[in-house]
């Protein structure tokens, strides 16, 4: 039976953090009267990241999953592109493999593209702070504005959040837009934003529950300098029309 909603799992070294993570996804899906698929994609790890999650994939036979691997590591954006492309559902997910947003919040983000409202859904930790249950550290926190403000200004994406690792796809609309993706590592989520803008997409940012998580891997400094390349970069490639689609 083909799934409903297909749940993609980027990750990267997480071996000693996935287990719980999973197997909570493993007991949401379960116990969900909808029908989905669970896809984890190892982007090149060093430890032993695809293994434990076959593993633990191994314990819930009548669960749909599947583990990809690659060896080079080739950042979070090009993993959760190749998991996107493997969905087999109408509606794809994916979802940081720490959980820091509950997989039960998924509700909010699949529920206004399955009724046919948006074709993408995006969590956001500025829109309500209240659901905030534990925080980052000032300096993560201050320097996430300062971030965001500068994502604004550079894209034009007047959202209060767009790095929440928790965000939806209607795949009839969105599959075709892969293609053309060109950021592989932290400023994916604002091209993928931003494509689906360009191209006229519904978008919809949604308040949702998050907790702080320990062992980010993003560094303030490195990852601030990153994103303001691939902002301008973002913006020479919609000038040079590589985000055009091959059929228009």
């Amino acid at each position: 039976m083909k799934p409903q909603v297909s749940i993609v799992i980027p990750a990267y070294n997480e071996s000693e953090r996935i287990v719980a993570p999973l197997r909570t996804i493993l007991d949401f899906v379960e116990a969900s009267e909808t029908a989905c698929e669970v896809i984890v994609v190892d982007d090149g790890s060093s430890d032993d990241t695809a293994e434990v999650a076959l593993r633990i994939f191994a314990e819930r036979p009548g669960v749909s999953t599947s583990v990809i691997r690659y060896e080079k590591n080739r950042g979070k954006g090009f993993a959760v592109n190749t998991g996107l492309q493997a969905a087999n559902a109408d509606i794809a997910v994916f979802t940081d493999a720490d959980l820091s947003t509950p997989i039960t919040e998924i509700d909010k983000l699949v529920g206004p593209i399955a009724d046919g409202k948006y074709d993408v859904t995006f969590g956001s930790r500025a829109l309500d702070r209240s659901l905030i249950g534990t925080h980052q550290s000032w300096l993560r926190e201050n320097g996430g504005r300062v971030i965001n403000f500068m994502i604004r200004t550079m894209s034009g994406l007047n959202f209060a959040d767009t790095q929440c690792g928790f965000k939806a796809f209607n795949m009839g609309k969105f599959r075709p837009l892969l293609e053309v993706m060109k950021i592989d590592r932290f400023g994916f989520d604002i091209e993928f934003l931003f494509v689906a803008n360009y191209h006229g997409l519904r978008l919809a940012e949604i308040p949702v529950r998050w907790n702080d998580v320990a062992g980010s891997k993003v560094s303030p400094i490195r990852d601030t300098r990153r994103m303001m390349g691939e902002l301008m970069q973002i913006r020479r490639n919609a000038k040079q029309g590589k985000y055009k689609i091959s059929h228009e």
